[in-house]
């Protein structure tokens, strides 16, 4: 990994005292939707962002949602921590994605999208696993922003971002000009921070599950085959579809609860 890219982790502030306070309403056993929503409160920008998610179609609740409560009452709490944490993340690293030749708001449309997919497909095999996927599908890309940042500093603009158009393996065009891709800087970056170890792991073989430990394999092939479907540069595409579809297949998912999700989750974002 370039010393660069290291240091760029070493230098990011600590999390914000919400997010640290967010973290320690949802690990008390003891604590209630009201004190996760007594807390959120707090915070407008990230009382905005819950809002204007519980109201996106990805999640179909059918009904405007107009307070914090309510949409915490919907989501959970593990959902509600998950979308705090996620948008507050994306704010402090200063998101400029032009290398991977989207903006900011398409890379956080696609997170919302990978977090979307994959908690409508697992929910349908295991409903805690698909909660405690949520945070790390919405999370999984946040190594793309410093790789975004390392490339612009060296002036490699445009030619990374034509090899990622053009890919249909973007750990590898990351690999070739940052010597590390997404997941293994994610990794870092929520290891910097202190998130629990299966959490870290899950993300960093993201990219390879076979490597991962038994605990957390299954949570890195889930992780996996999503971003394989919804990859930043081709969501959806029919190419990225098939691919997913074969990396679950292997694994001996039941393949059409997949295409089920795939086609609610691309009905939706129609």
């Amino acid at each position: 990994m370039k010393s660069s890219i290291i240091e760029s982790i070493k230098a990011l502030p600590p999390l914000s005292a919400t997010i640290i306070e967010i973290k320690r309403v949802y690990a008390d056993k003891n604590s209630t939707i009201t004190d996760m929503a007594k807390v959120i409160e707090n915070d407008p920008m990230i009382v905005a962002n819950i809002l204007k998610i519980a109201n996106s179609p990805l999640y179909g609740f059918g009904r405007e949602i107009k307070n914090v409560t309510q949409a915490v009452t919907l989501f959970g709490m593990n959902m509600t921590r998950s979308i705090a944490i996620g948008n507050a993340i994306r704010k402090l690293l200063n998101v400029d994605m032009q290398p991977y030749g989207v903006t900011s708001e398409e890379f956080a449309y696609n997170s919302s999208l990978q977090a979307s997919l994959l908690f409508n497909w697992y929910k349908k095999i295991d409903k805690q696993k698909a909660e405690e996927l949520f945070l790390a599908a919405f999370l999984q890309e946040m190594g793309k922003i410093l790789i975004a940042s390392e490339v612009i500093q060296n002036d490699e603009t445009i030619s990374f971002a034509s090899e990622i158009e053009n890919s249909n393996n973007l750990s590898m065009v990351e690999r070739a000009y940052s010597n590390v891709t997404s997941a293994e800087v994610t990794a870092m970056i929520f290891e910097h921070w202190g998130f629990d170890t299966d959490f870290v792991e899950m993300i960093r073989h993201s990219d390879d599950p076979s490597f991962a430990l038994s605990e957390v394999k299954e949570y890195a092939t889930a992780l996996n085959i999503v971003k394989t479907i919804v990859p930043i540069n081709k969501p959806f595409s029919e190419m990225s579809i098939n691919f997913g579809l074969k990396i679950a297949s292997d694994a001996l998912y039941d393949t059409a609860l997949l295409e089920e999700s795939i086609s609610q989750i691309m009905s939706f974002k129609e």
